[in-house]
């Protein structure tokens, strides 16, 4: 377990948890690459994620799932039960049903692809740290799958949701951004965000991950 400490302090202060030594490597090799990052501290079990977590209470804690001593999602639920504001993202190589449900159900902030661009995965981080749910795309299309197996059949009744906010659901299950959701729909933002805030309010969840979570429980919504 290493702890690294640096000047700047504007920067997201970031820990990174892997027990790959080359991906955990590489990884760090490229967050440091970027001036608006900060490495803090490195891995390689779940254990010393929660531990690197209350030693350095860092920004966001960047952990693969798989892994000795402690996984990455006992982690995350240990993580969020002892500070709900420390911002957690998975980063694995796994798009399987159970990783992708069980990953979310605990609190992830974040679920990001291992394949992921360097671009993307920072910009993703980025997004997390500032207080956004982000899932990559592979894994929305994953969790759309998932919607379809658990709903073979339209309902007729959505939980008090609008047709155009069961649209915008469908597409926050895909793991749409909001300014992808107003560019398919030819709506401003700020209307994709209004209607956000609207199937939050009905559905009784406070974020995108919980929405997400609903939808699948509830079986509200069926991919296109």
């Amino acid at each position: 377990m290493k702890r690294q400490h640096a000047d700047t302090a504007q920067r997201i202060r970031v820990v990174v948890v892997d027990d790959e030594v080359l991906v955990l490597e590489g990884i760090v090799t490229l967050l440091r690459m970027d001036p608006r990052i900060e490495v803090v501290g490195t891995g390689s079990n779940g254990q010393e994620a929660i531990d690197l977590a209350s030693e350095l209470q860092p920004d966001v804690v960047l952990t693969d799932i798989r892994m000795p001593v402690v996984d990455g999602i006992q982690a995350i639920r240990a993580i969020k039960a002892r500070w709900p504001e420390m911002r957690v993202a998975l980063l694995t190589s796994f798009a399987q049903d159970g990783y992708v449900l069980e990953g979310l159900s605990v609190g992830a902030d974040g679920y990001l692809m291992k394949g992921d661009t360097p671009a993307s995965l920072i910009s993703c981080l980025i997004s997390i740290a500032a207080g956004h749910q982000v899932v990559e795309q592979d894994i929305g299309r994953r969790i759309a799958d998932l919607v379809r197996k658990k709903s073979p059949e339209r309902k007729h009744i959505y939980d008090g949701l609008t047709p155009r906010e069961m649209q915008v659901l469908v597409m926050v299950v895909r793991g749409q951004s909001v300014k992808d959701i107003a560019t398919e729909l030819c709506i401003s933002e700020r209307t994709a965000r209004n209607h956000l805030s609207s199937i939050y309010h009905k559905l009784g969840v406070f974020d995108r991950a919980q929405a997400v979570l609903y939808a699948i429980k509830k079986g509200l919504v069926m991919a296109e």
